[in-house]
Formats: C-alpha cells, structure tokens, sequence
C-alpha cells in the first residue's frame, strides 16, 4: 500500500471514529415570540435555547424604527442554563428589532435577530 493511500485510509478511519459534532446554539423560543404583535410592552425579554449557553458572556439589545439601539442588561439569574434574560425598559408604540448574541457551550459565539410589534 503506498504512503497515500495508507493516509487517506487513516483519515477515512479518523474521520468515521470522531464523536458527532455539538451543535451551535439554536434560539428554539422566545417571549415575546418572533413576529407578536403585543397589546403591552413586556417587562422582561426571554430567551430560550436549545443548550446551555454563558449568559454573562452573552448579550441582547432592542433597536427601534429609527434604528436606535438600546442595550439591554442581562440579568444572570436562576432562570435555566438554556436561558438568556434580559429587563426591558418602557418601550414606545412600532416595531422593536431583537439583537441577541451568545456563547454556546461549544465555544462558538452565535447570533440572530428577529421582530415584534408593540401597537399602540
């Protein structure tokens, strides 16, 4: 067998004995939820995903209509290891972008954003 081919072989035998991959962090709900349309502006916001994350190491901000960003305070608390929660301030009437960023547990910085709407 030449050298080569004993490396591919190797590799291939590497590769197939590998522990499968830890996912990334997966936001799989949150409060107030993708797209609401909210009668009252909420007082905290809650994220929840799908493992553990480092919330101290993680952070949230609102940006409004006019594209002005509000950092939120993320409150480290005894909400779950899988939980991101962060106080709102008061909040006007139009649609709110969320902004989030956390560590995974696999030490991948991971980030989305997604809508709500506050009527008035």
């Amino acid at each position: 067998m030449s050298a080569a081919r004993a490396a591919l072989v190797a590799g291939a035998l590497t590769l197939a004995a590998a522990p499968p991959a830890v996912p990334h962090s997966l936001l799989l709900d949150a409060s107030p939820a993708p797209n609401a349309t909210l009668a009252a502006a909420p007082s905290r916001l809650v994220l929840r995903f799908n493992n553990r994350i480092e919330a101290a190491l993680s952070r949230v901000r609102l940006v409004d209509e006019l594209g002005r960003v509000h950092a939120l305070t993320v409150l480290v608390t005894d909400t779950g290891p899988d939980r991101l929660t962060a106080a709102v301030p008061a909040l006007q009437p139009g649609r709110w972008r969320v902004e989030w960023q956390v560590l995974s547990t696999d030490g991948h910085v991971v980030s989305g954003t997604f809508t709500f709407r506050l009527a008035p």
